[in-house]
């Protein structure tokens, strides 16, 4: 245990945070394959398919912003069942719908479920005593476990019968729920702290922080939602190659989680940071804008990688200034909120302007909404520094 005072970060806390933030977020990076399961069900038009997605992207994201306070205090491991039970209810659901309703109403249910799973999983991650190798882990973890379930449900979809990928998302809450038990928990009196008393207080969240992590994932979120389409139509790439090459920067990108803390500790978390959030916005625009299909690919991977880098450095700052994980909690919510909206946003721009308009937006977009991130790592590196020195100076004072 070092100056920050959490808790280690063992095998069976690594196997708690992945667990807990894989099905927190999993509505969102499953939803393609949700998608396709239940518009093949219900025959949903486009549109009906979004609506369905947003009546369980919405909630998730609204609620997880909502607990992100009662996250910070005890009870983690209670809260996060409590939305496990609450999730796999509204798979269960979702797999035995008959109509389009019944099915909305389900989304709602498991959405709320996912929410208090995310929000407690999230506020956990500034418990440990390494905010960096913690969120490097559980965000690695979390890819490599994302990429079999977008596998599996689609498999359990086709072997078993439409609705069964819902089944099997059921039986992770139920795996899910012994492996949570070391999930780390909040201090105990997170709101009364002060200076000097060992007690930590809470940061509450500015509304510039939040819009400029919902824009950031809008973004991301939206140009990943279209990655495909435009990779086939701008290359003339098959829908298979296109499919791989997205794939394979999706498994490369978990390089960008390692480097991340790594760049932080060697050239300075603001700098790094500055440094990824400009690679990662000219691979955006160069992968939506290029007619080549090398170009394509390389901007692919770049653009995956330092998102990863990114999200580590941003989980990890906000983990530094609030150990009490309000911060960290009410960042994904703002970051859910906006993996709900991007699809829709970036479709409408396309559709209004072209890929070329797209292409620069979406840049632009990037770095005016890291700007309040990149501030965040600012204060971040402020209270790292502060608690590596409090240790010292209270051995002088005393």
């Amino acid at each position: 245990m070092n100056a920050r005072g959490g808790s280690a970060l063992t095998f069976g806390v690594a196997v708690a945070l992945i667990a807990g933030v894989t099905l927190g977020n999993g509505g969102a990076n499953v939803m393609p394959v949700f998608v396709d399961d239940f518009a093949t069900r219900f025959g949903l038009s486009d549109s009906g398919a979004g609506i369905v997605a947003a009546s369980q992207l919405m909630p998730t994201a609204v609620v997880t912003l909502l607990l992100a306070k009662r996250a910070a205090r005890p009870g983690r491991v209670r809260m996060t069942r409590l939305g496990l039970a609450l999730s796999g209810a509204g798979f269960l659901g979702a797999a035995a719908a008959t109509d389009p309703v019944t099915l909305v109403l389900a989304n709602l249910v498991l959405g709320t479920g996912l929410g208090a799973v995310y929000a407690a999983a999230t506020a956990a991650l500034a418990a440990t005593d390494d905010a960096d190798k913690a969120s490097a882990v559980t965000i690695s973890g979390t890819v490599g476990v994302t990429a079999l379930l977008i596998m599996g449900v689609p498999a359990a979809n086709h072997d078993l019968g439409e609705g069964s990928g819902f089944l099997l998302m059921t039986l992770c809450c139920l795996a899910a729920w012994p492996l949570i038990r070391r999930l780390p928990d909040g201090p105990s009196t997170p709101d009364t702290g002060s200076a000097g008393t060992g007690e930590t207080t809470a940061a509450k969240p500015s509304v510039v922080l939040l819009l400029g992590t919902a824009l950031l994932w809008a973004v991301t979120q939206g140009a990943w939602s279209y990655a495909s389409v435009l990779g086939r139509q701008h290359t003339g790439m098959s829908h298979s190659a296109v499919s791989a090459v997205l794939a394979i920067s999706s498994v490369v990108a978990l390089v960008g989680a390692v480097v991340g803390p790594v760049a932080a500790r060697r050239f300075g978390r603001m700098r790094s940071m500055a440094v990824f959030v400009t690679v990662q916005a000219l691979a955006m625009a160069a992968l939506i804008l290029t007619h080549d299909p090398v170009l394509f690919t390389v901007a692919a991977v770049l653009w995956q990688a330092c998102q990863l880098a990114v999200l580590v450095q941003m989980l990890a700052a906000a983990a530094l200034i609030d150990p009490t994980g309000r911060l960290v909690a009410s960042l994904s919510g703002a970051g859910a909120l906006g993996t709900g909206i991007g699809p829709l946003a970036v479709g409408a721009v396309l559709d209004a302007a072209g890929a070329d308009v797209l292409g620069l937006v979406l840049a632009l977009g990037t770095v005016i909404a890291s700007l309040p991130l990149l501030r965040m790592t600012v204060a971040g590196t402020q209270a790292s520094a502060e608690r590596g020195l409090a240790p010292s100076s209270a051995a002088a004072t005393g």
